[in-house]
């Protein structure tokens, strides 16, 4: 049985953690009581640490972490991350979380009131934290579920084959510099970041130092010019805050569940976590991924993402499972008998629209024992010139397909793997009488699956609004409708075969379920799955940039984030290759220019390949029975 509420919570606010530098890192611990003298209880409990840039004090970790874990007899440990809230130093996105945790780890370990077992928990930058501190290895670390985390900052996730996610642009204007020390201390300054449209700085982006809002927070503007900016051979990306798979040798070998889901913005990372450190490590490690989208443990309750619903059948509880596993591995119960991969496949759905307007993509759990899956059947679906993809080659001796890429006009980001797209939603309230913290956020390019279609909203679109497919600079490959059902899971690989005048271009790719035409559905529904884009000079995982020889044809590998679909009969699956996706990611300006700072312009064409000899593809793992 798991642990049930029985003990009352004290709580000891901004005990100081002095880590290796002297930097004081404030940190709130609650505590079991006994319910019925209100005092600690002695015997020394397990504890659970949360390591935070987003206000320790927040009402759903005090609530749904401090206090309904310490109810259920564990210790929890809240911590502001280094400059942020009560915490002392200066706020580096991720600079310090591997040293910074460990000390955390090593000295709540050492409480008389812990028993020698910390385990770590938390969503995206918290989960972050928790891979950066298992490079160091410290002592007492016992466990770790990390949701929505990182692997590689540099091939996903910061940045993605050399582009940009501008992601951490607006975040960090948003809820990241928006809630900066500095900005709660100074009410002109609060006021003039939450007057900030981060729209309005994305349609004139690159951002270049001292001249857009980040300038009033040096520290801010310092990290995204470094992250947006530093080569790829850099020895920056190896660090252990923010590239853990350069260190999975070294990390810490502890029962570990890695959880995310289709459409979060770390969906290749944490099945690349999984892929790299199961097998490693002696300790049991699992796979738990969803079709949600990024966000909170309240994600998980949601039967949808963007304009698709998947119905209840996804939903589950975030805290219930995570108390499963801790009461496992930590105090030794019978509560934990997971498989060691479950995936959500979507697609079974009927394609009907919902009461609100979603469409019914429908889907099941599914378990395997590993990641990709055994007997997984990994199959190439090529384009050809006529515009169709299939798993027959191309035997023309020579097919190509050119388009423009004007880096003015590019192609419109339509929800994904998308998170922190973040602008403040403008309220009528005067600024001085709204607090910062209670600004809703609008996502400028919404997150999940949805119809790839521009709208009056869509960030980036002009009318008449349509189809992305009838854009010139989209290029579509698509199957004929399907006569038997075709299920994919697992990681998605595309090769594209091209050439270009320019000195560096962008390359992208995207796979659609089309489903067909419907009475709610006149024109279908192209509902996208995954996506990734290629930086010419950073083409096939370089990390020393290379420009291009302009009519020189290469291969540009592509990969997408891993995804489990069901394409049902009727339906066609589709590959849109294109230069562009914005603002997913930053936008190529085809000069071979300086990296986010060139502020010239120039149209490339780019032409794909699609003969027998440069066979233009997406490879699917394609699952039977």
């Amino acid at each position: 049985m798991v642990s049930l509420p029985d003990y009352g919570v004290t709580v000891r606010h901004d005990v100081q953690v002095e880590v290796r530098d002297g930097t004081a890192l404030a940190t709130d611990v609650y505590r079991p009581t006994d319910p019925e003298t209100g005092e600690p209880i002695e015997e020394p409990k397990p504890a659970l640490l949360v390591r935070t840039p987003y206000n320790k004090r927040a009402r759903e970790r005090v609530e749904q972490a401090g206090n309904w874990y310490a109810e259920r007899g564990y210790v929890v440990a809240l911590q502001d991350v280094r400059g942020r809230y009560a915490s002392d130093g200066e706020f580096y996105l991720l600079a310090n979380e591997a040293e910074d945790g460990a000390d955390t780890v090593e000295w709540l370990a050492d409480r008389p009131y812990c028993d020698g077992q910390v385990g770590t928990m938390g969503i995206s930058y918290m989960a972050w934290v928790q891979n950066a501190l298992a490079t160091q290895r410290p002592s007492g670390l016992a466990a770790m579920f990390v949701n929505q985390g990182a692997a590689n900052a540099w091939k996903a996730t910061l940045r993605h084959h050399g582009a940009f996610e501008l992601r951490w642009l607006t975040w960090s204007l948003t809820i990241g510099g928006g809630f900066a020390k500095r900005v709660l201390a100074d009410e002109d300054l609060r006021r003039r970041i939450a007057e900030v449209d981060t729209r309005d700085m994305l349609a004139n982006e690159p951002v270049l130092p001292g001249q857009s809002p980040l300038s009033h927070l040096p520290n801010y503007e310092k990290y995204v010019l470094d992250f947006a900016r530093t080569p790829g051979d850099d020895e920056f990306w190896t660090d252990p805050s923010i590239n853990f798979e350069a260190h999975y040798d070294e990390s810490a070998d502890v029962p570990t569940v890695y959880a995310g889901s289709w459409y979060d913005s770390y969906a290749k990372a944490t099945c690349d976590n999984f892929e790299g450190l199961a097998d490693r490590k002696e300790s049991d490690h699992f796979l738990l991924m969803g079709a949600w989208t990024h966000g909170g443990q309240s994600t998980w309750t949601k039967p949808y993402s963007g304009e698709t619903a998947f119905g209840d059948a996804m939903t589950r509880d975030c805290l219930e499972t995570k108390l499963r596993f801790f009461d496992h591995y930590l105090k030794g119960r019978d509560t934990w008998d997971e498989p060691r991969v479950q995936y959500f496949r979507m697609g079974s759905g009927d394609g009907s629209a919902t009461g609100d307007g979603r469409l019914r993509h429908g889907g099941e759990w599914k378990e395997g024992t590993d990641w990709p899956l055994p007997d997984t059947d990994f199959t190439a679906y090529y384009a050809h010139g006529d515009g169709s993809l299939a798993t027959d080659p191309p035997d023309d001796a020579d097919s190509s397909t050119t388009y423009e890429f004007d880096p003015r006009d590019p192609v419109p980001t339509l929800g994904g793997n998308c998170s922190s797209y973040y602008t403040f939603e403008p309220r009528e309230e005067r600024i001085e009488d709204l607090p910062l913290a209670d600004r809703p956020t609008l996502s400028i390019t919404g997150r999940g699956g949805y119809d790839q279609r521009t709208r009056p909203d869509t960030f980036g679109a002009d009318p008449p609004y349509g189809p992305l497919e009838e854009r010139n600079d989209v290029l579509v490959f698509r199957t004929p409708p399907l006569e038997e059902a075709v299920e994919i899971a697992g990681p998605i690989r595309v090769r594209i075969h091209a050439s270009t005048d320019a000195l560096d271009t962008d390359f992208t790719a995207k796979l659609i379920d089309e489903h067909p035409a419907s009475e709610e559905f006149p024109s279908g529904f192209a509902l996208n799955l995954t996506d990734s884009i290629c930086r010419g000079r950073y083409r096939n995982y370089r990390t020393e940039p290379d420009l291009l020889d302009p009519g020189e044809v290469y291969e540009f590998e592509l990969e997408l984030y891993p995804t489990a679909n069901l394409f049902k009969p009727g339906h066609r699956i589709r590959l849109d290759v294109s230069s562009s996706n914005y603002p997913r990611y930053d936008v190529n300006h085809n000069t071979g220019g300086d990296l986010y700072g060139d502020r010239e312009y120039e149209t490339a064409t780019n032409t794909i390949h699609h003969d027998a000899d440069r066979p233009t593809h997406v490879e699917l793992p394609i699952r039977s029975g």
